[in-house]
């Protein structure tokens, strides 16, 4: 998979030697922006991974681009780059929210490791966010393809049925995903689903626990149990 990465600095010379240089050693497909406007037109309108950025540019700098990028809720990886050496400015960046920082002499290797794992860290953070998104989400059920939302209409007919429901398919096929969605939208969602694992039961001892048994009804059976009524 190939990585873009955007370059942005005011001074050609040194943005061409970086996009030559990147695709060299990283393999990476480099784009250039001269600028602060240019660099937040091309992140808006391109599949950029990860972007090298210069702070100190005329007009609008490193740090007015970092601030855009928030504003726009834009969590593309930024590294800034400097050639004066000084690091309080980095730091400065890195708390507007840069990845990392670098020195305009480092060895390209090096610029290369950090694009990768400013990379890394962005695609974990977009996994992160969306797993998030699927436990916030009121329906266990994800996925809007033409069998899911059969699916979830058949669930929507059938859930204010108050009648049990038998639910049928192959080991993994997510039948339990299908019960906690009938109870949700069912006429009790805020009673308790108590999900058994009928397998890992006695056989002996299933029909007692999903329906339980009067005292006396085997043995060991010296009470009465109510479960399931």
């Amino acid at each position: 998979m190939t990585i873009h990465v955007l370059v942005v600095d005011d001074v050609p010379a040194m943005a061409e030697q970086y996009e030559y240089d990147l695709k060299r050693v990283g393999g990476y497909h480099t784009i250039v922006a001269l600028g602060g406007e240019a660099a937040l037109d091309v992140v808006g309108r391109e599949p950029i991974d990860c972007v090298v950025l210069d702070l100190e540019m005329p007009g609008m700098n490193g740090f007015e681009v970092l601030r855009r990028l928030q504003q726009r809720d834009i969590d593309t990886p930024v590294i800034v780059y400097t050639g004066t050496g000084s690091y309080d400015r980095c730091i400065q960046a890195v708390r507007l929210g840069a990845y990392g920082f670098i020195d305009k002499s480092e060895p390209i290797q090096r610029v290369v490791q950090e694009i990768e794992n400013a990379v890394s860290r962005g695609r974990l953070v977009t996994e992160v966010r969306s797993l998030r998104s699927r436990l916030d989400s009121d329906s266990s059920l994800i996925g809007d393809s033409a069998p899911m939302r059969s699916l979830r209409e058949a669930i929507a007919r059938v859930a204010p049925i108050p009648s049990s429901v038998l639910i049928v398919g192959e080991s993994g096929t997510g039948k339990e995903l299908v019960a906690r969605e009938l109870h949700r939208r069912g006429p009790g969602p805020k009673t308790p689903l108590v999900a058994v694992n009928s397998a890992a039961l006695p056989e002996q001892l299933v029909e007692s626990e999903l329906f339980g048994h009067e005292r006396g009804a085997f043995t060991g059976a010296d009470r009465c149990s109510k479960t399931g009524r």
